[in-house]
């Protein structure tokens, strides 16, 4: 009996929800960065990247099981840190085994962008990379040195806008609950002002969750600045997604989603022109309408 040969991956293996239907292809392993304290998807992982011989041979092997294929995912946590040449010639060899190919995506950090110049993340869009997934997490400089994250807010604003000039389209994330019940004015106004100054194409709230092996250090890191975390609640966490939305006043249109599993309440629409009726729906759900997602349906 013949067996079809399958793609090689490390375990665990990430992706975005948006990407449930996509082509996987590890083209590194773990995290370049890995320190951020809320995280804990790489921590069982060395981060490297994997021999380009063995990526075109998972591509190879993507495209004789799959050869209709229109989306593919790069990963693991930060594909975009790979030299350019590297990850041109990785697109070049998608183009070619998939002739329906419209999508090419990965995660990226701030710090990947703004190490490369826009003339080559231009080069990387011409070569097909159409998407990249960024953590924000938080626009509040306080924040984003609690939870290590390695950037502040200029430094991403100015990541957004070269993948902007790139033509590169940013799906972006923040963390409600970030700032706990202490900090959370902060943190959402933070993320107004840098959301506002450089829009990305997509944005999606994710409701902070951490792991056991997290949980103490993430912790520590706000008492050791004096200010103890405290988790927020349901009801919090609807007046962090309130603010957002009534601060958020764009330049240009983004698809606003918090819908993933994490978040109590789900939404979607396009800011700001649907902002009145995703503030009526948080104003709904603060008043008792049965629309908050069941706790044991939440997850990250």
């Amino acid at each position: 009996m013949r067996t079809e040969p399958m793609l090689h991956y490390e375990p665990p293996l990430y992706r975005p929800p948006s990407e449930g239907r996509s082509v996987i292809v590890q083209a590194t392993i773990g995290c370049s960065f890995n320190r951020c304290t809320f995280c804990s998807m790489y921590k069982s992982k060395a981060f490297r990247p994997r021999p380009r011989a063995d990526v075109f041979a998972d591509i190879a092997t993507a495209a004789r099981l799959w050869p209709d294929a229109t989306r593919v995912f790069l990963a693991d946590g930060d594909a975009l840190v790979l030299p350019t040449d590297d990850l041109a010639a990785i697109l070049d060899r998608l183009r070619a085994a998939f002739p329906r190919l419209e999508r090419v995506s990965l995660y990226a950090t701030p710090i990947n962008l703004n190490q490369k110049p826009v003339a080559e993340l231009r080069q990387l869009r011409e070569n097909g990379l159409s998407l990249a997934y960024l953590g924000i997490e938080s626009g509040a400089p306080a924040i984003l040195r609690r939870i290590r994250k390695g950037a502040s807010p200029d430094g991403i604003a100015d990541a957004l806008a070269r993948a902007r000039a790139a033509g590169i389209a940013i799906s972006a994330t923040v963390i409600l609950g970030l700032g706990g019940r202490h900090l959370w004015q902060d943190h959402v106004d933070g993320t107004i002002d840098l959301i506002n100054r450089a829009p990305p194409a997509f944005l999606s709230t994710l409701q902070l969750r951490l792991e056991p092996a997290e949980t103490a250090d993430f912790i520590a890191r706000f008492d050791r600045q004096g200010i103890p975390f405290a988790w927020q609640d349901d009801a919090g966490i609807l007046a962090e997604l309130e603010r957002l939305l009534q601060g958020l006043d764009p330049a240009d249109p983004v698809v606003f989603r918090s819908n993933h599993a994490s978040n109590c309440l789900p939404l979607a629409g396009i800011l700001p022109d649907d902002r009145d009726s995703l503030l009526a729906g948080i104003a709904a759900a603060r008043s008792g309408a049965p629309m908050l997602r069941p706790t044991f349906l939440r997850g990250l």
